[in-house]
């Protein structure tokens, strides 16, 4: 041990006395300590003994102070135990001989002033102190006689030092400023005189220094984890500068131009200037507009040309959504590997597009199928129901018009049209009516055991099934077709009733009685129809037979009052063939009597004149001119009649002029018929009945109308006026032409006057003016 006083150590608690002792010969940097007034009983350095210096685990950072001497900090409270086992782990000689074995230089010995008894006496301690306080200051007091203090080099254990200081810092200690070299040093506790290693090991100064050094913050040797990133990061910063630089290049070399991967309808125009892009997507989407697009309507494909549907393309409008080159770089670096899809705007001739919507839809819409029960050959089968569809023509044109460049099959939208009969109602009418109502035929016995049956496969004209508003089906029987085909099979069962009619026997009419009829009542024989259907057992109903009187019974017939001749015409000159058919009609009105009030139709009471009836062909006008048909010459019979009534006093319902003036026929009091077409109508205006009666020869025909005259009627007729010339005709020879040597047209009118027959006064004056045309002149070449 040195013979100089050697600073005194401030020393912390017993916890810190774990440090292993190599960790505290390597403490770096120790700094001056304060000297204090109040250590007690200095001790000569011989007395002295190394003290162990509690260990804290790692070396505390620490500032450097000033020597000036200075009252020391209130000591802290330590583990007694700690302090024991300190002490004891300590060997005084041993201690000794390794200091002095590991100290290579020395430091000169400087010249310190002795302490008095009175200084020293301050340094005393308390048995309490001494044995509650590990960390004490005591200032070391040389001796004349000790050997100088050998400097202990303890560089290599610095370092490990100052690693762990990095990771562990300990409570400030006050330490001398930083020596030369560091050194192990002892300091004696004043009560004990036992040795204590401390955890510091200050290097002795010259106690000539009055200021200590600025003080100075230890600099800590960077860490190695913090050096293995060095080379890692200027890597980065390279990467990163390249980026930037390749970042640059990339936005100067694509200024002006469109954004790289940029599709319009699939065609590539990224990274080429605003002319280039329009000027490539019209080469290339242009020819697609008269190219048929495949769309899909529903359950049904179709095509549709752009062009003719009324779509275009609005190219600057379409060139106005590509966006401008891209600031971010992660979208520039991503343009690389993708693309950008931009739509196409079109233009729609609204007009052209609904027509071409309107064409698809007539082959795409489909009506919907509804459940139904159909027979066939006698039996019943049910039919699936089956939505309908509808395209949605307003929202498919818009739908074409915006993804018919997309290049797939555009896919139109289509309304459902819905059924009202479910599966389940199908099924439930099929077996629960249908399939019974064919099990066998239906019988209607009628009398003289004649029968009358609706057989297996006429079931279908009398039974259907209409859709209910429960998704079923609801039975229809059809009474009237039953009746229609069970009728004719049983009508000799029956007696039918016959009219009253007259017999012209001398002057006056006489009255044939009418017979009442014995019919089938047919709606109350098929009224159990739908019982007899749907039973599978009995399937057969009597006929129900009762009385059915004449339209025109006995009584009525005599109070008609039809007593003697009211009106009468006669009309000749007719050809052979017209003849035969004026003869036919005439047979067919001849005793027709019209009640009082009632209107007569000829074409209606005679029905059709043709072939089949026994008319021939004969002359006709057709066009203006002369030519031949079947049934030809009637209208000779319909002007008779037509006079007949017309003095009669009949009400001329419907009557129709010839075009042209027949010489045999009154001027303006004359009628043609055309059946089917033109028809002759009057009405019995009386409080009477009137009766037809015809007289037919070969070479004229007489029209009598039979009642109870109640008045007069007298005709005049005007004269002939506004005369025209008639053309010439040239038609080629044969059947179809028949030869005319022509007449003028003219005007004319008729005036009915009519009055009452009792007193002779007018009721009414008609006048009725016609106008004829000239009858052409026909040649036959």
């Amino acid at each position: 041990m040195s013979d100089e006083e050697g600073p005194s150590v401030e020393k912390t608690n017993s916890e810190d006395s774990s440090l292993p002792e190599q960790e505290l010969e390597s403490v770096e940097e120790p700094q001056a300590v304060e000297e204090t007034e109040s250590v007690e009983e200095p001790q000569t350095a011989e007395d002295t003994e190394p003290v162990a210096e509690a260990e804290t685990g790692e070396p505390e950072s620490v500032e450097p102070e000033s020597v000036e001497p200075a009252q020391v900090e209130a000591p802290k409270p330590v583990d007694e135990d700690a302090i024991d086992s300190t002490e004891a782990t300590v060997d005084e000689p041993a201690l000794n001989e390794e200091v002095v074995a590991s100290a290579e230089p020395t430091v000169d010995e400087p010249t310190v002033d002795e302490p008095t008894v009175d200084e020293l006496a301050d340094y005393k301690l308390t048995d309490d102190e001494s044995a509650n306080e590990v960390t004490t200051v005591i200032p070391v007091v040389p001796a004349d006689d000790a050997p100088p203090t050998e400097v202990v080099d303890s560089a290599p254990a610095t370092e490990a030092i100052d690693e762990q200081t990095q990771q562990f810092e300990p409570p400030a200690v006050v330490v001398p400023p930083k020596p030369p070299r560091p050194e192990f040093v002892q300091q004696y506790d004043t009560q004990q005189f036992e040795p204590i290693q401390q955890q510091y090991e200050p290097v002795v100064r010259e106690p000539e220094v009055i200021a200590p050094p600025p003080p100075q913050q230890p600099v800590a040797p960077a860490p190695a984890s913090s050096r293995k990133w060095v080379k890692p990061a200027i890597a980065v910063g390279a990467i990163f500068a390249v980026a930037v630089i390749a970042y640059g290049v990339d936005i100067f070399t694509s200024s002006g131009k469109t954004p790289r991967g940029t599709q319009v309808a699939g065609v590539d125009i990224g990274d080429l200037t605003p002319a280039d892009a329009e000027t490539t997507l019209r080469a290339e989407l242009g020819p697609r507009l008269v190219e048929p697009v495949a769309v899909h309507a529903g359950g049904v494909d179709s095509e549709i040309v752009p062009a003719s549907a009324g779509v275009d393309v609005d190219w600057s409008a379409t060139l106005s959504g590509v966006n401008a080159q891209p600031i971010n770089p992660i979208t520039r670096i991503t343009s690389f590997f993708g693309s950008r899809e931009v739509p196409v705007v079109s233009t729609v001739d609204q007009g052209a597009l609904d027509a071409s919507m309107s064409q698809l839809a007539a082959n795409s819409d489909r009506a919907p199928v509804e459940g139904a029960v159909v027979f066939e050959d006698g039996k019943a089968t049910g039919v699936s129901p089956a939505a309908g569809q509808a395209l949605e023509a307003q929202q498919a044109g818009a739908t074409f018009a915006a993804e018919w460049s997309d290049g797939g099959v555009v896919d139109l939208p289509v309304d459902e049209v819905p059924v009202t009969v479910t599966q389940a109602g199908v099924d439930r009418a099929l077996q629960e009516i249908a399939i019974p109502a064919v099990s066998g035929d239906v019988v209607v016995n009628g009398r003289d055991g004649k029968v009358a049956t609706l057989g297996v496969d006429q079931i279908g004209e009398v039974l259907t099934f209409t859709p209910d508003a429960s998704g079923g089906l609801t039975p229809q029987y059809n009474t009237d077709a039953a009746i229609k085909i069970l009728t004719p099979q049983l009508v000799s069962t029956e007696v039918q009733p016959k009219d009253a009619s007259f017999t012209f026997a001398g002057d006056k009419p006489t009255v044939v009685p009418g017979v009442v009829g014995d019919l089938i009542n047919w709606p109350d024989t098929v009224k159990e129809l739908p019982v007899l259907l749907g039973s599978t057992a009995s399937r057969a109903t009597p006929a129900v037979y009762g009385p059915v009187p004449p339209a025109l019974t006995t009584e009525a017939a005599n109070a008609l009052g039809i007593n003697e001749v009211i009106g009468e015409f006669t009309t000749g000159g007719f050809e052979y063939a017209s003849g035969v058919n004026i003869g036919l009609a005439a047979s067919e009105i001849d005793g027709a009597v019209i009640k009082p009030g009632d209107t007569f139709s000829l074409n209606e009471y005679t029905g059709p004149r043709g072939a089949a009836q026994g008319y021939v062909e004969s002359g006709i006008i057709n066009n203006g001119r002369p030519d031949k048909a079947v049934g030809g010459g009637i209208s000779q019979l319909a002007t008779t009649l037509y006079n007949a009534t017309y003095f009669a006093g009949m009400d001329d319902v419907a009557h129709t002029e010839h075009s042209y003036y027949i010489s045999r026929y009154p001027e303006a009091r004359e009628a043609t018929i055309f059946d089917g077409a033109i028809d002759l109508q009057f009405r019995n205006p009386a409080k009477t009945g009137v009766m037809i009666e015809t007289i037919a020869t070969s070479s004229n025909i007489t029209v009598r109308i039979w009642g109870t005259k109640t008045v007069d009627v007298a005709s005049t007729t005007g004269p002939r006026t506004s005369p025209t010339s008639p053309n010439t005709v040239t038609l080629p020879e044969g059947p179809g032409c028949v030869a005319s040597s022509g007449a003028p047209g003219f005007t004319v009118s008729d005036t009915r006057v009519i009055t009452d027959h009792a007193s002779g006064a007018e009721i009414s004056s008609n006048t009725r003016t016609v106008k004829y045309d000239p009858v052409p002149i026909v040649k036959c070449e």
